[in-house]
């Protein structure tokens, strides 16, 4: 029961995240699914990407669309280039070992922290 209470306060954290600073799913909640709820990498990734296929961002792209912060036709652009990237990706991370998986994940967030913090 422990867990269910981590799962709703994750998604309401991930969710606030994502509609303040647009990350949410692969940096909050891959890693709380891991590290929190003992997930194996695989699990973690593949249950956020099936968590993405609900229109879970509807309420917050409402917002930015009627503040004017959408730009709808680099969404679709990058929506379906998106779509062929996951397929491709997932395939990838299913046939890697749970380690080198867990390895490139924490490598690409401190490599977008570093990016974040001290390049303008």
């Amino acid at each position: 029961m422990n867990s269910i209470y981590i799962l709703l306060l994750l998604g309401l954290l991930a969710g606030a995240l994502s509609g303040l600073v647009g990350v949410g799913g692969g940096i909050i909640v891959v890693p709380v699914l891991v590290y929190f709820l003992n997930y194996s990498q695989q699990q973690a990734q593949g249950t956020t990407l099936f968590m993405f296929l609900l229109p879970i961002g509807i309420l917050g792209v409402m917002n930015y669309y009627k503040a004017g912060y959408v730009e709808i036709k680099t969404a679709f652009i990058i929506g379906s280039t998106f779509l062929i990237g996951s397929y491709f990706g997932s395939k990838l991370a299913i046939s890697l070992d749970q380690k080198t998986v867990k390895q490139i994940f924490g490598v690409i967030i401190i490599l977008l922290g570093i990016k974040m913090v001290f390049w303008k």
